[in-house]
């Protein structure tokens, strides 16, 4: 018989939230695939918990997964668990998942802390419809392919950041979907856990000269109002805009703001018609 892949999702920084489900998994299995042996190693020891455990890095999942499924398919358990939070969520785990089932392998999800969550729901903003974005492409048409994607979102949007680009972002974020409120979630369970909340320009300012350290979670308010405006109607907001004697990308970002376009593609447009 064969055995079951375990999806055990771990602390995000404070050990005591693991739960006890996870725990006893954790000790019956027959081996643990680890996304760094090292991280994983110091919190099965924290619970006394001696299991073999096998690395599963980002990079190799796709080559070690077959591994790894061939010895639950002649039975044994794996409990897959990454250095934080929940597998294959913007971490190793959904190869060897995907894989698992076109095999026909059980695979059990084991919920537990998530750092989505945690900073969604103590953000302060609507929690009843939300985007989860990852981490965005670092650069290049990608990058403002998604921005643009994520315009017209009637929906809170979730993202994690490296504290290196965390102020880069929230201009980019601002620039591209106008100045909304947002909050800025650092170290969630951990000693030092920050949360800090208002507009996007307010939040530029607040970071791009400060020394941001530890794991960063952006949560940005969704477009309010009502259908996106149609061509016409944003040329006509741009052309009044301008003869008021307003800065193109200033009143981009303005106009964004209830247009539900991006601040981008107000401003390319903006663009086109000067030089039309």
């Amino acid at each position: 018989m064969a055995g079951i892949l375990y999806l055990v999702a771990t602390p995000i920084g404070n050990l005591g939230d693991l739960t006890v489900r996870a725990r006893e998994v954790l000790s019956s299995v027959s081996f643990v695939a680890c996304e760094d042996t090292r991280r994983s190693r110091v919190l099965l020891d924290h619970y006394g918990i001696g299991k073999e455990l096998v690395s599963l890095p980002a990079f190799a999942e796709g080559e070690r997964a077959g591994r790894i499924l061939d010895r639950v398919a002649a039975g044994e358990d794996c409990a897959v668990v990454t250095d934080a939070g929940s597998p294959g969520i913007s971490d190793p785990g959904e190869k060897l998942v995907t894989e698992a089932l076109e095999r026909g392998l059980r695979v059990v999800p084991v919920p537990g802390p998530s750092a989505v969550i945690a900073a969604l729901s103590a953000s302060g903003l609507p929690t009843g419809r939300f985007h989860f974005l990852g981490f965005l492409p670092r650069k290049g048409p990608e990058r403002r392919a998604i921005l643009e994607e994520i315009a017209s979102l009637q929906a809170t949007l979730v993202l994690y950041e490296s504290p290196r680009r965390l102020a880069e972002t929230l201009a980019e974020l601002r620039d591209a979907l106008g100045d909304r409120r947002a909050c800025v979630a650092r170290e969630i369970t951990k000693v030092h856990e920050e949360f800090v909340r208002g507009t996007l320009s307010q939040l530029t300012g607040a970071y791009e000269s400060a020394e941001v350290l530890g794991e960063v979670v952006v949560i940005v308010e969704g477009r309010t109002g009502s259908a996106r405006w149609s061509e016409e109607e944003v040329r006509r907001a741009l052309e009044d805009g301008l003869a008021r004697g307003e800065k193109l990308k200033r009143l981009s970002t303005e106009i964004a703001r209830d247009a539900g376009w991006s601040g981008q593609e107000i401003y390319r447009l903006g663009l086109k018609n000067r030089r039309g």
